[in-house]
């Protein structure tokens, strides 16, 4: 018989860091090659339809549409390097401090599978959950970790791992984690900007 386990959920791009880290990657990205400037005029687009339609799956890809197995490879390491930094100066006390309390602490974030595991790695999570991109096309999903999945892929973590979530605590900074948060005895929302509770 499987029994419940206290479970604390942080999401990451403006819970833990803030810029958000797919958004920074495809500037820094920018910063370093020609080819995402020649995608401008689909990003525009792909703007106005997330602003009409925020939960869509066609602008989210096409955003990063720009993107090749080659740039990711190329790229990343020095992305992540630099991004850590980012990172608000609570967040690995925190994560530390909800372990040390007999929590298992999961990052859920929406964020690309290239990013998100080497920009955490450090903050010993008991597992992280994220969006998992194409390896071969690095711009297109093959499951979204957003909204409603949020929970569901953690459900998933918490069957494979034999035991009942029980979500104690959730951070977030973001409306559309409300999923992940109304399952959570508590609700911690973290203002984005300043890295601090709102």
């Amino acid at each position: 018989m499987q029994k419940p386990v206290d479970v604390v959920l942080f999401d990451f791009d403006g819970t833990l860091s803030w810029p958000d880290s797919n958004f920074a990657f495809g500037r820094y990205c920018m910063h370093r090659s020609v080819r995402p400037w020649l995608f401008l005029p689909l990003m525009g687009l792909c703007w106005i339809i997330r602003c009409v339609y925020p939960e869509g799956m066609w602008w989210r890809e096409n955003m990063r549409r720009f993107l090749t197995q080659k740039m990711v490879k190329k790229y990343a390491p020095g992305f992540i390097r630099e991004h850590k930094r980012n990172r608000f100066g609570w967040a690995a006390e925190k994560v530390a401090s909800e372990r040390a309390a007999g929590n298992k602490v999961v990052l859920v974030s929406a964020s690309a599978d290239y990013l998100i595991p080497a920009l955490v790695r450090d903050m010993k999570f008991d597992a992280v959950i994220c969006s998992k991109m194409c390896e071969k096309k690095p711009w297109k999903y093959k499951f979204l970790c957003w909204g409603m999945n949020k929970v569901y892929a953690m459900d998933e973590w918490a069957r494979e791992n034999k035991f009942i979530p029980h979500v104690v605590r959730a951070y977030s900074d973001s409306v559309t984690d409300m999923p992940m948060m109304e399952i959570a005895d508590q609700q911690i929302w973290i203002n984005p900007k300043t890295g601090m509770p709102k």
